[in-house]
C-alpha cells in the first residue's frame, strides 16, 4: 500500500468509516504478526501483542503524524508492548511453537502469507533466529521479511543507522554460518546473499 493510500484510508477510518477500518488492520495484521512472532518467539504472545496494538493505534489514530509511514508507528506500539510483555514473562523463544504456528500460515483465521515472507518454515531457521541477540533477530526481520530500509529500521528501533548495519551484518553472519548446510532453509539464505546491507 502506497503512502498516499494509506493516508486516503486513515483519513476514512477517522470520519468513522468501520469498513476502511477493517482495511487497514487487514493490510498490516500478516506482517505484525510475522514480525511480532519472529521477534518473541510464541504465538501466544505475537496474537495478544497484535490485537492490542491495533485496539491502542486506532483508539489513537487522531494522534498519528502522516510525515511518517503508519507501518512504523503500528509497529512501534506493537513493540512497546511487546517490552512491557516481556517483563511478565518467563524468558523463553518456542522454536517448536513457531513451526506450528508457521505450518498454519494464518493468523485469526486467514491472513495470507505476505509476498515478501522469505523466512522458510523450519525448525532449523527458527532455532537460528533464537540464537541472536533480540536486536539482531529485529533487525533480520525488519529488514529481510519484511523489506523495510535501514532508515526505517533505525528510526523504529532509536538506534543509529551504523548500529542497524553493524546487528544486521553480525546476525547475517552467524545465520549464513548456521544455516548454510540446511536444505530446507538453503533459499532464505539464497536471499540473504542478495539482499545486501548499504555501505
Amino acid at each position: 500500500m502506497t503512502s498516499k493510500v494509506e493516508r486516503k484510508l486513515i483519513r476514512r477510518v477517522l470520519d468513522g468509516e468501520r469498513a476502511a477500518a477493517e482495511e487497514l488492520v487487514r493490510a498490516h495484521q500478516g506482517s505484525l504478526y510475522g514480525y511480532m512472532l519472529r521477534l518473541s518467539g510464541r504465538p501466544d504472545v505475537a496474537e495478544d501483542v497484535v490485537q492490542e496494538a491495533f485496539v491502542r493505534a486506532l483508539s489513537n489514530l487522531h494522534r498519528y503524524d502522516e510525515r511518517f509511514r503508519f507501518s512504523t508507528w503500528l509497529f512501534t506500539i506493537a513493540k512497546r508492548l511487546y517490552v512491557n510483555a516481556r517483563q511478565r514473562l518467563a524468558p523463553s523463544y518456542d522454536t517448536d511453537a513457531m513451526g506450528a504456528a508457521a505450518d498454519r500460515r494464518s493468523f485469526a483465521g486467514g491472513v495470507p502469507d505476505e509476498p515478501g515472507d522469505h523466512f522458510a518454515a523450519s525448525g532449523e531457521l527458527q532455532s537460528a533466529l533464537g540464537c541472536l541477540s533480540e536486536d539482531q533477530r529485529e533487525a533480520v526481520v525488519l529488514f529481510y521479511q519484511l523489506e523495510w530500509s535501514v532508515d526505517q529500521i533505525g528510526e523504529h528501533l532509536e538506534l543509529p543507522v551504523g548500529t542497524v548495519k553493524s546487528h544486521l551484518h553480525r546476525a547475517r553472519a552467524r545465520l549464513r554460518a548456521a544455516l548454510e548446510d540446511q536444505p530446507a532453509v538453503s533459499a532464505w539464505v539464497r536471499g540473504v546473499r542478495t539482499r545486501e546491507v548499504p555501505a
